[in-house]
């Protein structure tokens, strides 16, 4: 009797579906997309309607034999894949390569993968997705298009090899124009002064408290004191003074908690509270989602799906948290009705869930054994922030106290505050606080309990403090605050902010200081070169328009097409102006600056392009004129110390006269990790370590038996 096959894109969703589903189906793995534009011709035929081309991935071959012979003998076929628009074309790209009957196609969409979830997928499959497909399609031949055509204006311009994309140009604009505002700051001087004051009850207790000083003779506005002489009169003025509690503001104040995750906050919580990079907190999402075994149980997801801009979730979940809550906390933790929260995502799709576990009864400290590290912090990160999104709001009593120093000297008043709370009731908090980015830091922490004033109570002085500061000029990015000013400007979806990331690093546009990113001299050369070129395409505004055009396409309300030809006369036309510019003025020379000290003479070593590619030459040239290969970066982080793996070679010639490669951590010799076979920056899918290069298009484990093609990176590159 002929099995029903399933199509999913990993191993570990086909193996965990399949036991969902029984003898009856048979699943495999694509291993993400099968099919793409060639890699060195455009693929896009602009005088016929943009007609792409797409190609069999090389790698992909024997996989869609297999599909399309298992295919031949099945009575349907179930395109499982992931319920998005990648995914969407994920599964049309499938029918397309394996030639799969159209008759037997079924195509089934679950966020969860769970026995419940997926049983009832497959009892409702529906239709593949044309406006999904179509929205799908105008991104990858859009961004085909602008890396294709705005390359050879880098190549003229900087120096070549280098690349452009949509998305990635406008993320390193966001880079280079605050690394220009850091620059560009001039600090400024202010001062404060704190007062610490002394209070003494009725029954002859004392208690002491700090108030910093805000206004003169009840002048509005916020005071400036500009330098220490300033400061030093204000505190002369203040040793004559008499003080007193001239009002005392006692309220209620409500925290709410935070939304449940959407993948862009996930990113960012991530990258707060556990230090992960963006990439490596959806690929660890993704194994969370794609099933994990939990001792004798079979595997099931542990995560809803995780490439989501919705907040919203299912009535059965809330219904669970909110029992789980009673059960757990106690009645007073449970709001009366569960919480709904806005949509704040310009664009979200609603019919999504928000990042949640599958079950609030698999509580982390009961799963964290069968996983690894990684997963389990995350995991525990994604249940406490469901589950506190889902209970009451904090209380706190908030007390703030104004005080009047009446100076006999001058007649002058001055107005000090003293802001206290404590938390009565800690609601969510008991569970979960949110962190925040740079000066949002602290916002929500408590603050000491003031002691009970009334007004017109005597304080006596016990210190004066002055204290000079600096204005600070805006932060770096990081990758949370990045993700989050995409987000905020509508540029990209939740698909493109990790790979985004990811290639702006990899292009050594950027790098990262203290986990923030500065831009390197090429990323601000290539960033000034666009800017001037193309402002569409490095505009905010624009890029983010594009993205609703493309939602529109993907809810039908627009032909895809047409969204391509108004954008692509314009744009062609800057291309050609631009290289005709090109043309008339030499190429920029770029001198990349690195840490690394010249042998000779110690100056830095700056990185040249020659004949043979890219070197590390001495800056003191020709005075000086040391110079020895680059050790290129793979891509990959060192398993052993976090630091990249980059290409070496060895000391010792080989039998032919030749050095051999290998790859080594960059923080040798405190670090002496290396691998002889190349690096591949998508981990293991069957257990999260290392791959390294096996073949032409292979892979194998560095710590399992795993072996097979390349996995897909947990989401497809979109630029040229």
């Amino acid at each position: 009797m002929a099995k029903d096959l399933v199509i999913v894109e990993s191993p570990a969703k086909a193996r965990t579906i399949a036991r969902f589903l029984g003898s009856k189906y048979v699943a495999l793995a694509s291993m993400g997309h099968v099919r793409d534009l060639p890699k060195r011709t455009i693929g896009v035929d602009v005088e016929k309607d943009f007609h792409p081309s797409y190609t069999l991935l090389a790698d992909k071959k024997k996989i869609v034999a297999e599909l399309m012979e298992a295919s031949k003998d099945a009575d349907a076929v179930y395109l499982a894949t992931d319920p998005d628009r990648e995914g969407e074309a994920i599964a049309w790209h499938l029918i397309e390569a394996a030639k799969i009957q159209r008759p037997k196609i079924r195509r089934v969409v679950f966020h969860e993968i769970t026995s419940s979830a997926v049983k009832e997928a497959f009892e409702n499959p529906r239709d593949l997705d044309q406006h999904l497909i179509d929205a799908q399609q105008a991104r990858r031949v859009l961004d085909r298009l602008v890396g294709y055509d705005l390359s050879p204006v880098l190549w003229k311009k900087v120096r070549r090899g280098l690349s452009a994309g949509r998305v990635q140009s406008v993320a390193l604009r966001l880079i280079v124009d605050r690394e220009g505002e850091v620059n560009a700051f001039v600090p400024e001087e202010y001062w404060s002064i704190e007062l610490a004051l002394a209070w003494r009850s009725p029954g002859g207790e004392e208690s002491t408290f700090k108030a910093k000083l805000r206004a003169v003779n009840g002048q509005k506005g916020r005071l400036k004191i500009g330098n220490g002489e300033e400061a030093r009169r204000i505190t002369a003025d203040l040793d004559s003074a008499s003080y007193k509690v001239a009002k005392v503001t006692k309220k209620e104040q409500r925290r709410r908690p935070a939304a449940p995750f959407i993948t862009s906050t996930l990113q960012q919580e991530a990258n707060r509270k556990l230090g992960f990079t963006a990439r490596r907190t959806m690929i660890i999402a993704q194994q969370l989602y794609e099933g994990i075994a939990l001792g004798d149980q079979e595997a099931a997801g542990l995560i809803t799906y995780m490439r989501t801009d919705s907040t919203n979730v299912a009535a059965g979940a809330l219904a669970e948290i909110s029992q789980y809550v009673k059960d757990k906390y106690g009645p007073n933790y449970a709001p009366k009705t569960p919480r709904h929260y806005a949509k704040k995502v310009k664009g979200a799709q609603e019919a999504h869930e928000a990042i949640r576990p599958t079950s609030i009864l698999q509580e982390p400290g009961a799963v964290r054994g069968y996983l690894s590290r990684e997963q389990a912090r995350l995991y525990d990160l994604i249940w406490r922030r469901m589950l506190a999104s889902q209970m009451t709001d904090a209380i706190l009593d908030s007390t703030t106290i104004d005080v009047d120093a009446a100076c006999a000297g001058s007649s002058t008043v001055y107005e000090f505050r003293a802001t206290g709370s404590v938390l009565r009731f800690p609601g969510f908090r008991r569970l979960y606080l949110e962190s925040k980015d740079d000066a949002a830091a602290g916002d929500d922490d408590e603050v000491p309990q003031l002691p009970n004033l009334s007004e017109g109570d005597p304080l006596d002085e016990r210190s004066l403090t002055p204290e000079q500061h600096f204005t600070q000029p805006p932060p770096r990015f990081t990758e949370a605050t990045l993700v989050k000013a995409l987000e905020e400007q509508g540029i990209g979806r939740p698909s493109t902010y990790a790979p985004t990331l990811a290639t702006v690093m990899d292009r050594d546009y950027v790098r990262k200081d203290k986990a923030r990113f500065v831009p390197t001299k090429l990323g601000s050369a290539v960033s000034k070169l666009l800017t001037a070129h193309f402002p569409d395409i490095m505009d905010l505004g624009f890029t983010a328009r594009v993205e609703e055009q493309l939602d529109d396409i993907a809810s039908g309300a627009r032909e895809w097409k047409p969204v391509l030809k108004d954008f692509y006369g314009p744009f062609t036309e800057a291309v050609q102006k631009a290289l005709a510019e090109a043309e008339r003025v030499p190429r920029d020379q770029i001198d990349e600056e690195t840490d690394e000290v010249c042998e000779v003479c110690g100056k830095p070593m700056v990185i040249k392009t020659g004949r043979f590619g890219r070197f590390l030459s001495c800056s003191g040239f020709p005075e000086c004129k040391t110079s020895r290969p680059l050790l290129e970066r793979v891509g990959v982080e060192c398993p052993e110390c976090g630091n990249d793996l980059v290409e070496r070679q060895s000391k010792a010639k080989g039998k032919r006269g030749g050095r051999s490669k290998f790859y080594g951590c960059s923080n040798y010799p405190a670090c002496t990790f290396a691998v002889n076979q190349r690096p591949i920056p998508q981990p293991c899918p069957e257990c999260s370590k290392m791959l390294v290069a096996s073949g032409r298009s292979n892979a194998k484990c560095t710590s399992c038996d795993f072996r097979g093609p390349v996995p897909e990176d947990e989401v497809v590159e979109l630029a040229s």
